[in-house]
């Protein structure tokens, strides 16, 4: 009976073993620093307007970052304006930089909702927030970004 709860204890162990080296696989990393380069709008097709938005992303880790997606999404005062995701993304060097171009579009809805709320409430500044996910290819996990700010109208 007690060589069986040896085997399980041992089993156990080994286990947890294999999940903390898998754990460690995945490494450390500072988030990237995300800054606005441009911000354009694009010739309409009849749809809802399309802007293009170029990022600077700077790697401050050693390792190249393989980005394998990005999602973002700009609000202003609460409203979510513009939304858009990208997969086509050039590696980014290890403690370099790159400029990543997105197309995004309008949420119409919103922006209307936020006109009729701008209408009716004092010209104070604007809080704007920009979020993105970043997924990368490989055992790297998964960064936020964030950024958020006022936009004054004076």
């Amino acid at each position: 009976m007690i060589q069986k709860y040896t085997h399980f204890v041992l089993a156990a162990l080994l286990g947890l073993a294999v999940l903390g080296g898998c754990a460690s696989l995945a490494p450390e990393l500072d988030p990237p620093k995300v800054s606005l380069v441009s911000f354009k709008s694009l010739p309409g097709d009849a749809g809802a307007p399309r802007f293009e938005i170029k990022l600077r992303v700077i790697n401050p880790n050693k390792q190249t970052l393989d980005i394998a997606g990005i999602s973002y999404s700009v609000e202003l005062v609460g409203k979510e304006l513009i939304t858009g995701v990208a997969n086509d993304v050039a590696p980014i060097a290890g403690y370099g930089e790159g400029v990543v171009t997105l197309e995004a579009g309008l949420q119409l809805l919103e922006l209307l909702r936020l006109m009729a709320s701008l209408g009716s409430a004092d010209s104070g500044p604007l809080a704007y927030r920009f979020s993105a996910k970043i997924d990368f290819n490989g055992f790297v996990p998964t960064q936020r970004v964030e950024e958020s700010g006022e936009i004054s109208l004076n």
